[in-house]
């Protein structure tokens, strides 16, 4: 036997598996080290809805400019989803939404997306009114790329048939995503009542539109197709349902609420079964507190719909992996 050639071969293959060790030892280290991030990351997070307390902004009680350090300290939330109607002749004030900019910088507040309504129907019959329509929404996603939000919520009211309607509102959707795209922000379509609260029918727009920027806002409670009709049960969409099929879209949840139980749960909808199917679509982002309820104060309900989703999300983390699938 070659005694020097021995000593090579086994130097060489006591060399290879040092490197194949010293290859492996990082990633299995990476792996535990994410999986430790992981158990220690929420499911979701929470953000605020400014509808919450709308009350409070339409009697003057609180100023646009200072929610987000309210929702900071009354609140303990670090997200805010902001209503265009509160601060509605302020789009195009660049120096207005740039002071609102350096509010929630100096809090650590975090702006989310801007609700759009009042600006026109995305989905009118008539071209020359979907196009104003389009550009009443352009100034406030100028505001709110300045606001460093991820989305603008608009509305796809239309109407004609179905299948008209869906057209409509796939043309208008599309014509604005055309615009928001290019600021990196995406155009979310709400349940909003109408056909928009027909999962099936806003689930075929998204086909339709077919974007990676444009995409829905689940809201657990606005799923009634009439509102002048809602206390008929017949006018009302199966909302476990309708946000079954509108998850896959999904780039913005709201936790619609309206009252609790002594339990502290929500009297209208079970959290826990639609909670299920929010994160088994994969999403691991905010979930808006929207509280709408007259029974307690707009105080009351946001912490209580706010405690309510941390219980929930706390039973529910053995269930699920807390891992980002969902890109803004």
């Amino acid at each position: 036997m070659n005694t020097q050639h021995d000593h090579s071969r086994r130097h060489f293959l006591a060399s290879s598996a040092a490197l194949l060790a010293g290859s492996l030892l990082p990633a299995c280290a990476s792996t535990e080290k994410s999986n430790a991030m992981n158990a220690d990351k929420p499911l979701f997070d929470i953000s605020l809805a400014q509808w919450s307390l709308h009350r409070m902004l339409q009697s003057g009680q609180l100023d646009n400019l200072d929610f987000p350090a309210y929702a900071k300290k009354t609140f303990d939330i670090h997200a805010v989803e902001y209503v265009n109607q509160f601060f509605k002749d302020k789009a195009r004030d660049a120096v207005y939404i740039a002071q609102l900019d350096r509010r929630c910088k100096d809090e650590g507040v975090r702006s989310m997306l801007i609700m759009c309504d009042g600006e026109g129907d995305l989905g009118h019959a008539d071209e020359k009114e979907r196009t104003k329509a389009i550009n009443n929404h352009k100034p406030w996603a100028d505001a709110a790329k300045t606001l460093g939000c991820h989305s603008i919520r608009v509305n796809a009211a239309s109407s004609g048939t179905w299948e008209e309607q869906q057209q409509r509102a796939a043309d208008g959707l599309s014509r604005l995503v055309a615009y928001a795209a290019p600021l990196g922000l995406n155009v979310i379509v709400e349940n909003h009542g109408g056909l928009s609260s027909n999962g099936q029918w806003l689930s075929g727009v998204m086909k339709m539109v077919n974007h990676p920027r444009c995409g829905t806002l689940p809201d657990f409670g606005n799923f009634c197709l009439d509102w002048s009709k809602q206390d008929d049960p017949k006018f009302w969409y199966d909302r476990y349902k309708g946000v079954k099929e509108m998850m896959p879209y999904a780039k913005a949840v709201s936790a619609k609420s309206h009252d609790f139980d002594e339990q502290g749960n929500e009297t209208r909808t079970d959290y826990r079964r639609m909670m299920r199917i929010v994160l088994a679509a994969g999403y691991r982002q905010y979930l808006g507190v929207e509280y709408e309820g007259d029974r307690l104060s707009e105080i009351e309900g946001t912490l209580a719909t706010k405690r309510l989703l941390e219980k929930v999300r706390d039973e529910l983390a053995d269930e699920f992996v807390a891992t980002n699938k969902i890109a803004f």
